[in-house]
């Protein structure tokens, strides 16, 4: 128990020295870089199975596209690679993120159930390497063809109307965030 708790504690200090580095380099991590030639604006996904990453991980792996200026938002494990038929580089180093859920040990749920009481669960947190698909070689076609952006879309009805009752002209695209006067009553470009 007490190993888990320092592991665990570990990754939690990886993962925030890693965000404080970006900090300290003036990057925020949690923002895009508004370079569409570098990597479209696509949420970071696991190559195989499609499954888009959540949480601490789109942050770790959003500064890891920018930090090393790959074109995907794709990723990997070693093992994932060679079942696709792949393989990662030699010499290439992986991205650690972690998976962190709960479970329930099955002696557990029999003690509880004799104590007429619910079962308790315990929290684990897991660490993964895994490659952006820029780092390896060999793979099928639909691992590494180019992501499809999603459509810009308000997806907050209380913005619409914001945006709506404020006469601005409002436009989706460009390589840049910012208002501009020029037209009238303004066009506001993101």
């Amino acid at each position: 128990m007490r190993k888990e708790r320092i592991e665990r504690a570990s990754l939690y200090s990886e993962v925030t020295n890693r965000i404080i580095a970006e900090l300290e380099e003036g990057r925020l991590p949690w923002v895009q870089p508004w370079d569409s030639e570098l990597c479209g604006c696509t949420m970071p996904q696991n190559a195989g199975t499609a499954r888009k990453y959540s949480g601490i991980n789109e942050l770790i792996l959003w500064a890891e596209v920018v930090h090393r200026g790959y074109a995907s938002q794709r990723w990997l494990t070693y093992r994932q690679a060679e079942a696709a038929g792949g393989n990662v580089r030699r010499g290439e180093r992986g991205t650690v993120i972690c998976y962190a859920d709960r479970f329930t040990p099955r002696a557990e749920v029999e003690a509880a159930r004799e104590a007429h009481r619910e079962a308790r669960q315990i929290a684990f947190l897991k660490r993964f390497v895994v490659f952006n698909v820029d780092q390896c070689e060999g793979l099928p076609e639909e691992y590494t063809a180019p992501m499809a952006s999603p459509e810009p879309v308000l997806a907050v009805a209380e913005a619409d109307a914001l945006i709506a009752a404020s006469g601005a002209r409002f436009e989706v695209g460009g390589d840049e965030a910012f208002y501009s006067r020029v037209g009238g009553a303004g066009t506001t470009t993101a």
